[in-house]
């Protein structure tokens, strides 16, 4: 095999690895999601005093948390920059401003982990500037962290949910991927904006999470059938 038809055969398969790639990482962050609520069933709301009990008697639960937002993180940072790159030819500057809210939810879960591990900076009493306040002070602390660090990921699904309403909008316009899956991410996205109400959020509590089937639906399809490169290339080219 001469190099010419192996460059060739690589820019044809590179799509379709793009979108495999993009199905593994997308899978890794379902995994590693789950990680993000860890504690917060050891938190009581109004009772700082119990809160922080719960959170010192099971604070490697509380790390392992930490270290799953971070894998869930990375991973769909990546998914975002691979979606960007597999859906360029579709619309540039929709694809481009799909990954900016992308990112920006990522920014946004990135400081609310701080939240996330400055209860046990104030429990902990590490720092002698923490022994300026008493007990009850560095419970209410920790337990203000933690409504911090869930109200951050509450904004986080807001540009998420802008994020995979795009990237519903661009599935549905592809030539390369069914439109089915553009619908299932539109949902999925629209679920997200619920997050700007959170009395909403609390009213649909138990139909939101239904956004993750378009999601999971997608996930599964770019594992299993991933994109079809001579229809992906055509749209490349019409694109310029």
């Amino acid at each position: 095999m001469n190099e010419a038809v192996m460059v060739d055969r690589i820019k044809e398969t590179s799509p379709r690895f793009m979108a495999r790639m993009a199905g593994v990482l997308y899978l890794m962050d379902f995994a590693f999601a789950p990680a993000m609520f860890a504690g917060s069933k050891f938190v009581v709301p109004g009772d700082a005093a119990v809160t922080a009990t719960n959170m010192l008697a099971h604070e490697s639960l509380f790390r392992l948390g930490f270290a799953g937002n971070m894998i869930a993180l990375a991973t769909y940072i990546a998914v975002t920059a691979l979606f960007y790159e597999l859906f360029k030819p579709v619309n540039r500057t929709i694809s481009l401003l799909a990954a900016f809210f992308g990112l920006a939810g990522c920014v946004i879960i990135a400081v609310s982990c701080v939240f996330y591990v400055a209860p046990f900076l104030v429990l902990g009493g590490s720092s002698h500037y923490f022994s300026a306040f008493t007990v009850e002070q560095s419970q209410a602390q920790a337990l203000l962290f933690f409504k911090l660090y869930s109200q951050g990921f509450g904004v986080s699904f807001v540009f998420f949910g802008f994020y995979c309403l795009l990237i519903g909008y661009l599935i549905f316009r592809s030539r390369f991927m069914p439109r089915f899956l553009g619908v299932g991410m539109a949902i999925a996205g629209l679920c997200g904006l619920t997050f700007l109400s959170p009395p909403l959020v609390h009213y649909l509590s138990p139909y939101i999470m239904l956004g993750g089937i378009g999601e999971g639906a997608l996930v599964v399809w770019l594992l299993l059938v991933g994109v079809s490169p001579e229809r992906w290339k055509e749209q490349a080219s019409a694109a310029g």
